[in-house]
């Protein structure tokens, strides 16, 4: 099943800018709808396509990329293997899963220069040290990131492609939005407990059971854990990735490795985020000193939180060690009676949410007048030569020490001060008090 996805209207600027000059290299987690998008926008743009995945090609394909001085060569032993004939400026080719054949990736500098075809590339864990190594990295690639379906493309997925432009209108006009509230705020919750993951999503349109749609997460979530091990067979890969819900759900102000593995040195540590971070499962916001807008120059390198990429897989991973009969999540989220102490299930949506959008994650603590406890800002947005401080509640409550305080003592650096939480748009003072479900307008 194809969902309409916006990284599609990304695709055509990118043809249609560069028109050949650089490939383009959509990155992305596992089962987020690479392939599949990529294949789709090449059999509506093109006049015909060739893809080889790598993940199952033959030896004799990769081994053509060995050696890239005859391309005329290379273009007709894929024409034969492929049955496709290729139409200069007219046809493009795709390398699935380019990952697994570095010497592809590599011959992208070529291919380029020689300007016959568009050339395409997907892959996950691109980065990682095995995928690169002994090769040169084209620069002559566009490069694109992709992530799950935000809530957006959730409704649409469902035919309900107007619900969001409406809601951008009160959004902007700062005006509550009254009846439809309460539907609105189902439909997120219903997002939380699905998800993104384009598989999971068709498994619930098609099936309309929560149970059917866990057995697909649990799936992906083991391929990754899968892929974790080969890059990690120590298994503390896997071991920061699993305690991601149980670190958030201490809400303490930094993701506590020591609690994890308590042997892990801070070299190691960093590695081993960089890894996570080029899976895409994960997204990472780290503290910064300075909350101004170059945040990026006084972020904390050793003091981050992590969040996964996708709330539906969040959801899912949270309750792993139960089955699903035993899990009443599901249930007590839909019917808005989730525990407060379950709040860091909006804390990752709000993470996820910023990040698809196009933001850095950044986040910022500091002490109170006696020392002993500490405020925290969830999220900061740089907005021109400011910032904007965002706090985030799994509920209608609407106390916000940690803004005030802020406001306090960073009020220059302050462009706006946005409180996301469960209830309607209305303004406290100088707050914007956001429902989550507009979350992906800020």
């Amino acid at each position: 099943m194809f969902f309409r996805r916006k990284i599609y209207a990304q695709l055509q600027d990118w043809k249609k800018r560069w028109d050949g000059r650089t490939a383009l290299l959509l990155e992305g987690q596992r089962r987020v709808g690479k392939s599949t998008v990529v294949e789709k926008f090449a059999q509506e743009e093109y006049k015909s396509y060739i893809r080889i995945d790598f993940s199952n090609c033959s030896s004799e394909i990769k081994n053509l990329f060995e050696d890239v001085s005859d391309l005329d060569y290379i273009f007709l032993q894929l024409q034969l293997f492929s049955g496709k004939r290729l139409y200069e400026r007219e046809s493009a080719i795709i390398f699935d899963e380019v990952q697994l054949c570095p010497k592809a990736r590599q011959a992208i500098k070529h291919l380029v220069k020689d300007h016959r075809y568009d050339y395409m590339e997907t892959g996950s864990l691109i980065s990682i040290k095995k995928n690169t190594q002994g090769i040169l990295i084209p620069s002559e690639e566009t490069r694109l990131s992709m992530y799950p379906m935000d809530f957006e493309e959730f409704l649409w997925a469902q035919g309900k492609d107007s619900i969001c432009p409406i809601l951008r209108q009160f959004y902007e006009k700062e005006k509550p939005v009254g009846e439809i509230h309460r539907q609105m705020m189902r439909q997120f919750r219903l997002y939380m407990l699905v998800g993104g993951m384009p598989q999971a999503v068709e498994a619930y349109l098609q099936q309309n059971n929560f149970e059917d749609v866990d057995a697909v997460k649990r799936n992906i979530l083991d391929l990754y854990e899968d892929d974790f091990r080969k890059i990690d067979e120590t298994g503390r890969l896997s071991a920061m990735f699993d305690a991601i819900p149980a670190q958030l759900s201490r809400n303490a102000y930094r993701y506590s490795v020591s609690n994890v593995d308590a042997n892990l040195r801070p070299n190691n540590v960093l590695e081993l985020i960089a890894e996570l971070a080029d899976s895409r499962t994960v997204l990472v916001a780290y503290h910064v000193h300075d909350p101004s807008a170059g945040m990026a120059l006084t972020k904390d390198l050793s003091q981050f939180k992590l969040f996964l990429s996708d709330i539906g897989l969040f959801v899912t991973l949270a309750f792993k060690d139960k089955s699903f009969t035993e899990n009443i999540i599901y249930k007590k989220l839909l019917s808005d009676k989730l525990p407060a102490n379950l709040g860091y299930f909006f804390e990752n949506v709000v993470a996820q949410t910023l990040a698809a959008a196009g933001n850095q994650l950044y986040y910022h603590t500091f002490p109170d007048k006696t020392g002993n406890n500490r405020y925290e800002i969830d999220f900061l947005l740089a907005k021109r030569d400011k910032v904007c401080p965002i706090e985030v509640k799994s509920s209608g409550y609407k106390r916000h020490a940690s803004l005030d305080a802020f406001g306090k003592k960073y009020g220059q650096h302050i462009d706006r001060k946005y409180l996301i939480y469960t209830k309607d748009l209305q303004k406290d003072q100088d707050i914007l008090c956001l429902p989550v479900y507009m979350a992906q307008f800020l």
